[in-house]
């Protein structure tokens, strides 16, 4: 398999300021691949020491800060080298030692000619506490599932990838590509980009295992929250988890308690709901009032929507077989096309730095799907999951706002198109939004 972050981690070996660094992401979303294969590739050797596997090691970190000397210890009980420059040590697991991640403090400031990285499960958790690690002697990135771009380069369709990344204009797709993209999209909506689930599908064409897999990985997210601090809440936990494709089914997707469970309360679930966006295992989208900056000033706070990590995962977890994929466009439409929606959050988040919002207005009731920030533009965006497309809310919205609103985007099964400010991406594309974005916005400033 290839993972796009790998370029992200060969940037950060080279940097001259770099600094013990934090892979996040949720439990089984190919971290630890990602760090030996990163080693594998870059480096003339690794030490992998995991606490989980080895609770003896968390003993050498509870005496001494001395990092020569924590290193010497490991090495000793592994019987692995390390090497400055040529080695790179991998620390997983490492919400299990909280000591350890107290001593990336000394592995900066004392020994930056180390290359240390660290991954483990609810590591969202370990770090939402403030002693858990020291302020700005670490770097940090996030793995995330896998992009539909890179399941296309697991399946073997590097050509398809290849056409997309050529793109470099706002034209229609011509149908060699268009139409096999469209059945390979379908195909990611029932694997989803959780690796294991790929590789189940990309290679031994397995179904029934792909859909093992997807119930293996719930099952060790639902036993994950057991591990909450607080007992009470894990069955709070749990019915938040399993409520969410029934809230995504709703015509109105604001998040209910009382879909969560009869005359469920705000302040009874709201430390369950924040332990499940600590883990990272789902996204909280506010509902915006107005497309302004900074978006986070005009946050309902009382208004949001819950989304699942990955589209695979939210279509197990919905009890949709596979077998939707042979029936047209079903996988896009089902359950109010919230399988679409939450596709296209996974790939705008991997994009923009701020966390999408939404949009609504009531009576009539208009609703945008997505706000983005792009640089210091807002710009609406309309997930639209058949070929009917007529778009009232994105005008409306333009009504509203006016010149604020420089693009209006809308992701369908339609072809790539710029009607006058309206681009119209196919849902295929979506990991290229933003490069598309910013040529629909130069075609513009060219026309005026």
């Amino acid at each position: 398999m290839e993972r796009l972050i790998l370029q992200d981690l060969l940037q950060w070996k080279k940097s001259k300021h770099r600094k013990p660094l934090i892979l996040k992401g949720v439990r089984q979303v190919g971290k630890t691949w990602v760090l030996k294969e990163f080693a594998r590739r870059y480096y003339k050797n690794i030490a992998y020491f995991n606490f989980d596997e080895h609770e003896e090691y968390k003993q050498f970190f509870e005496k001494t800060k001395d990092v020569d000397r924590i290193l010497q210890n490991l090495m000793m009980a592994s019987g692995q080298t390390v090497k400055a420059e040529e080695t790179l040590i991998v620390f997983d697991e490492i919400q299990e030692c909280p000591n350890a991640l107290n001593t990336l403090k000394y592995f900066c400031e004392n020994t930056p000619e180390y290359h240390v990285t660290c991954a483990g499960s609810l590591l969202g958790i370990a770090l939402s506490k403030p002693a858990s690690f020291p302020v700005g002697k670490v770097d940090f990135l996030e793995i995330g599932p896998m992009t539909f771009t890179e399941f296309l380069m697991a399946n073997g369709d590097d050509n398809l990838v290849n056409y997309m990344n050529s793109i470099d204009s706002i034209e229609n797709i011509p149908e060699a590509f268009f139409n096999p993209l469209y059945e390979k999209l379908k195909m990611y909506f029932v694997t989803g980009g959780m690796p294991e689930s790929v590789r189940s599908w990309t290679e031994d064409r397995d179904v029934e295992l792909m859909q093992q897999v997807l119930s293996n990985i719930l099952g060790a997210y639902e036993r994950d929250f057991a591990k909450h601090p607080d007992p009470k809440d894990f069955p709070k936990i749990s019915l938040i988890w399993k409520s969410i494709p029934s809230q995504l089914a709703r015509e109105n997707k604001k998040f209910i308690y009382k879909v969560v469970k009869e005359g469920a309360r705000a302040r009874e679930y709201e430390d369950a709901l924040q332990w499940l966006c600590d883990a990272n295992l789902t996204y909280k989208i506010y509902r915006s009032t107005a497309p302004g900056l900074p978006m986070s000033a005009y946050d309902d706070l009382a208004a949001f929507k819950l989304y699942l990590i990955d589209v695979g995962l939210l279509r197990r977890l919905s009890l949709l077989a596979p077998s939707a994929f042979s029936e047209g466009n079903r996988l896009f439409v089902e359950f109010k096309g919230s399988l679409s929606e939450n596709y296209i959050l996974q790939a705008l988040r991997n994009q923009f730095e701020a966390i999408p919002r939404y949009w609504t207005m009531d009576n009539p009731r208009y609703e945008v799907d997505f706000l983005i920030q792009r640089e210091n533009d807002i710009l609406p965006i309309e997930v639209k999951s058949e070929t009917n497309v007529e778009s009232k809310s994105l005008k409306k919205f333009k009504e509203k706002y006016g010149d604020k609103v420089k693009l209006r985007v809308r992701f369908s099964l339609n072809n790539l198109r710029l009607d006058d400010d309206l681009l119209n991406i196919p849902l295929f594309m979506t990991d290229y939004a933003d490069k598309l974005i910013g040529m629909a916005l130069k075609q513009l400033e060219i026309e005026i």
